[in-house]
C-alpha cells in the first residue's frame, strides 16, 4: 500500500472515531434550545399527556388554537401557565367556556375527573407551575382573617358569601378547598389580581380562614346568612317595628276604656 493511500485511511478512521465520540457526548448531553424556541418536554405519563392532547383538540382548541399558541383576542396560549392553572379551571368547571367573553364561573365540570387528569398533563407538559400543595394543618385563622379582611373581603366579602364589582360578580367561597383558594391567588381568575406578595404560609393562613367561613362560630346571635350587616339591620327594624306597633295597640286600647 502506498504511504498516501495509507495516510488516507489513518485520516479517514481518526475521523470515523471523533464522529463517535461527539455523537456519544450529544446523546447525554442534548443541547439546550435557544431562547423562545419550542421545546417538546417529556412527559411523565405519555399515555395521559396523548389522551389530554385528543380531548384538548376536540374540547378546547377552537379558542386556543390547535397547538395550544391562544388566539388573540379570544383566548390566551397555554404554554406556560401549567397544571397549576388547568386544574383550576377545569376542576371547577370554570372551563370549557360556551362564550369566550362569558365570565368564567363555578360549575359541574362536563369532564370527569380522569379527563380532566389527562387535560391537565397535557397542559402541564407545556410548561410551568405545578398544582400546589396547601398545608392548613398549623395555619393561624386570625392571621388569615386579617389577610382574608385586607386583600380579598373588598370584593369576596368579609366571611367569603361573595359581592357584586364593577364588570363581575364576585363568586362566593363556600365550596372553595385549600387548594382552590391557593391556585386563585396564583392564577388571579377573571379581573380578580394576582397576589404574588403572599408567602405560601400566608395563603394557607387564608384557605384556612376561608374553610373555616363555612360554619362561623355566632357568638352575637342569629348568623341570618352571614352575608353582612344588612340582614342584621332589616331584622333589628323589624322586630323593633313589631315591638312599636304592640306597644302602639296597647297604649290605645288603654286610652279608649
Amino acid at each position: 500500500m502506498s504511504r498516501g493511500r495509507r495516510r488516507f485511511w489513518i485520516a479517514l478512521s481518526v475521523l470515523l472515531g471523533l464522529a463517535a465520540i461527539v455523537s456519544a457526548v450529544a446523546a447525554e448531553h442534548p443541547a439546550t434550545a435557544a431562547p423562545g424556541a419550542s421545546v417538546q418536554k417529556p412527559p411523565a405519563d405519555s399515555v395521559l399527556v396523548q389522551q389530554g392532547r385528543r380531548l384538548y383538540e376536540q374540547g378546547c382548541s377552537d379558542c386556543h388554537g390547535f397547538d395550544a399558541n391562544g388566539i388573540a383576542g379570544v383566548a390566551p396560549d397555554l404554554h406556560g401557565v401549567g397544571a397549576l392553572s388547568a386544574d383550576f379551571y377545569l376542576r371547577t368547571g370554570r372551563m370549557p367556556l360556551d362564550n369566550p367573553e362569558d365570565q368564567p364561573v363555578r360549575t359541574d365540570s362536563p369532564y370527569d375527573q380522569g379527563e380532566i387528569a389527562a387535560l391537565v398533563a397535557y397542559v402541564g407538559s407545556l410548561g410551568g407551575p405545578p398544582i400546589p400543595t396547601v398545608d392548613t394543618a398549623g395555619a393561624d385563622i386570625a392571621r388569615g382573617q386579617q389577610l382574608f379582611t385586607e386583600n380579598c373581603a373588598g370584593c369576596h366579602q368579609v366571611v367569603g358569601q361573595g359581592g357584586i364589582m364593577p364588570g363581575a360578580v364576585a363568586p362566593d367561597l363556600q365550596q372553595s378547598s385549600p387548594t382552590d383558594v391557593a391556585e386563585a391567588v396564583a392564577v388571579g381568575p377573571y379581573v380578580m389580581p394576582v397576589f404574588k406578595q403572599l408567602s405560601s404560609a400566608e395563603v394557607a393562613d387564608i384557605a384556612s380562614y376561608v374553610t373555616y367561613t363555612r360554619d362561623p362560630e355566632d357568638r352575637g346571635g342569629w348568623g341570618i346568612g352571614h352575608i353582612g350587616p344588612i340582614p342584621e339591620g332589616m331584622v333589628a327594624w323589624l322586630l323593633a317595628g313589631a315591638a312599636l306597633l304592640i306597644a302602639i295597640r296597647l297604649i290605645g286600647e288603654r286610652t279608649t276604656r
